[in-house]
C-alpha cells in the first residue's frame, strides 16, 4: 500500500489550527467556484443588459437542478472517504474511490443527454419571460454540458478534502476561474457573443478543472491515488456510498426544485425583478460560501476522527465551527447589509432592477446565520454517519415550510416582499428540525464523549 505523502491527519494536533488550516484553501476554492458564475453574470449584465442578466441568473438556477445533485452526492460520499482514511483502511478508501467515480461518470453522462432534451421543459416550469426565453434556452443547453464536468470534479475534489488536502482543489480553480474570466471579456465583450460566449467560458473552465484533478488522482504516490483501468462499480461498496451520498444529493437537488418554483413568483414580477433578484442571489451565494465550506470541512474532520475513534475532539472540533461562522457572519452580513446598494450595483446599474436586489438583501442578512446552521450541522450528522433523516428535515423545513408559507403569502397578498422573507423561512425551520436531531440522537448519546452535562 502506498503511503501518505499530500493527505493530512485531521485526527491529531490543534482542532483550532487544523481546521482553519483545512478550511481557508477549501473556502478559497469555494470563492472561485462561485466566482466564475457571478462573472458571467457580471460581464452579460454590464455588456448586454438586463434581458440577457436575466436569462443567464434565470438558467444558472435551472442548471443548478443537476449540479447541486452531484454537489451533494460529493459531500455525502466525502464522509465515506474520510471515514475510510481516519480508520486507516486503505483497500477500502480505494474501492470507495474508484466506484464513487465511475458512478458518477455514468450518472454524469445519463444527466447531460436528459438535461439537454428536457431543457425547454425546465425553462417553461421557471415560467421565464417571453423576451428572455430563447437566450435562456441557448445558455441552458451549453451550460448543461460543463454538468458531467462538474459531477467528476466534485467526486475528485472530495477525495482530496477527505484526506486533507484543500491546497490543490484551490490552486485547480484558481487555475480554471482564471481561464473563465478571460474568456468571458474576450467572448462577451471582445467577440459579442453574448449569453452564448459566457456560457462557453464557463464550460470550458470546468473541462480544465477536471484534467487538473484527474491529474493529481492519477499521479499521486499517495493512498487515494486512482486508476483508470480499475474504474468499476462494486455492489456493496456503491450500497455504503448512496446510503451517505444519496440523501445528500437529494437534498441539494430537491433544494434546487424549490427554488425553480420560487423562480416562477419571482419571474412573474417582470424582467427587472428577475435581473435584480438574480443578482442579489449572486451576492447571497458568496455570502453563504462560508457556512458551506465550514459545512464541508465539519464533514471531513468528524469521519475522519469518528473513524478513528475520537468522538471528544469531533464534537469539540463542530462547537468550534459554529463559532467561527458566527463570528463571520456578525462582521461580513452586517458590512454586506450597509453597502448593498454597491454590491448591487457590480451587476447592473439600472435603477429598478438594483431595487430590487438591495431590498431582497436586507430582507435576508439579519438572519443570516441561520442558513450557517443549516450546512454546519446537517454536514456534521453526515459526518457521524447519519445522513437520510437530517436530510428529509432540511427539505422539510427549506422546502416544505418555505412553500407553504409562499403559497399562502400570495394567495394574500401578492407582493414580491413575500419572496424575500420566504429565504429566511426556509432557514428558520431547517435549522430548527437539524439542531433537535442532532441533539436527541448524536449528542445525547454521546454526552460523555462530548463533555458535556445534558439536562433532564
Amino acid at each position: 500500500m502506498l503511503v501518505k505523502g499530500s493527505s493530512t491527519d485531521l485526527t491529531v494536533g490543534s482542532i483550532t489550527k487544523s481546521i482553519i488550516l483545512f478550511t481557508l484553501p477549501l473556502l478559497a476554492s469555494q470563492m472561485l467556484q462561485a466566482l466564475y458564475n457571478s462573472v458571467d453574470a457580471a460581464v452579460v449584465g454590464s455588456s448586454a443588459g438586463t434581458t440577457a442578466l436575466a436569462a443567464v441568473t434565470a438558467s444558472s438556477d435551472i442548471a443548478q437542478l443537476l449540479i447541486c445533485f452531484f454537489m451533494g452526492l460529493s459531500a455525502g460520499t466525502g464522509a465515506v472517504f474520510a471515514r475510510y482514511f481516519g480508520a486507516k483502511d486503505y483497500d477500502m478508501l480505494h474501492d470507495s474511490i474508484h466506484t464513487a467515480m465511475a458512478f458518477s461518470i455514468l450518472v454524469g453522462l445519463g444527466m447531460v443527454v436528459a438535461g439537454l432534451l428536457i431543457s425547454p421543459l425546465l425553462i417553461s416550469l421557471a415560467d421565464c419571460q417571453p423576451d428572455v426565453y430563447d437566450e435562456a434556452l441557448v445558455y441552458l443547453r451549453i451550460y448543461l454540458i460543463g454538468v458531467l464536468f462538474t459531477s467528476i470534479y466534485n467526486v475528485g475534489s472530495g477525495v482530496l478534502r477527505a484526506v486533507g488536502d484543500s491546497r490543490n482543489p484551490f490552486f485547480y480553480l484558481a487555475v480554471s476561474s482564471a481561464v473563465n474570466i478571460a474568456l468571458d471579456f474576450l467572448l462577451v465583450t471582445g467577440f459579442k457573443w453574448g449569453v452564448i460566449g459566457a456560457a462557453v467560458a464557463t464550460v470550458v473552465s470546468q473541462l480544465l478543472s477536471v484534467l487538473l484533478v484527474f491529474r493529481r488522482l492519477t499521479m499521486a504516490n499517495d493512498v487515494y491515488k486512482m486508476n483508470f483501468r480499475e474504474l468499476r462499480i462494486k455492489g456493496p461498496v456503491l450500497k455504503e456510498i448512496l446510503r451517505l451520498g444519496l440523501p445528500a444529493a437529494v437534498q441539494m437537488s430537491l433544494n434546487a426544485i424549490s427554488n425553480l418554483f420560487i423562480l416562477r413568483y419571482i419571474n412573474g414580477f417582470g424582467t427587472a425583478a428577475m435581473a435584480g433578484i438574480g443578482a442579489a442571489k449572486k451576492i447571497d451565494k458568496f455570502l453563504a460560501l462560508v457556512g458551506q465550506t465550514v459545512g464541508l470541512s465539519i464533514t471531513a474532520f468528524i469521519g475522519q476522527n469518528v473513524g478513528a475513534g475520537k468522538l471528544r475532539r469531533a464534537f469539540q472540533g463542530l462547537r468550534g465551527c459554529l463559532v467561527m461562522n458566527f463570528i463571520y457572519v456578525a462582521v461580513f452580513g452586517t458590512l454586506s447589509y450597509i453597502f448593498a446598494e454597491f454590491l448591487v450595483g457590480l451587476f447592473t446599474k439600472e435603477p429598478v432592477p438594483a431595487s430590487y436586489g438591495v431590498d431582497m438583501l436586507r430582507y435576508m442578512l439579519p438572519f443570516f446565520y441561520l442558513q450557517s446552521v443549516v450546512h454546519i450541522m446537517s454536514n456534521a450528522c453526515r459526518g457521524f454517519g447519519k445522513s437520510t433523516v437530517p436530510t428529509l428535515l432540511t427539505l422539510a423545513g427549506m422546502i416544505g415550510c418555505r412553500q407553504i408559507f409562499l403559497a399562502l403569502s400570495m394567495h394574500f397578498n401578492r407582493d414580491v416582499v413575500n419572496v424575500y422573507i420566504s429565504y429566511p423561512a426556509g432557514w428558520f425551520f431547517a435549522s430548527l428540525f437539524v439542531v433537535i436531531y442532532y441533539y436527541v440522537t448524536i449528542r445525547s448519546k454521546h454526552k460523555e464523549d462530548a463533555g458535556l452535562r445534558l439536562r433532564a
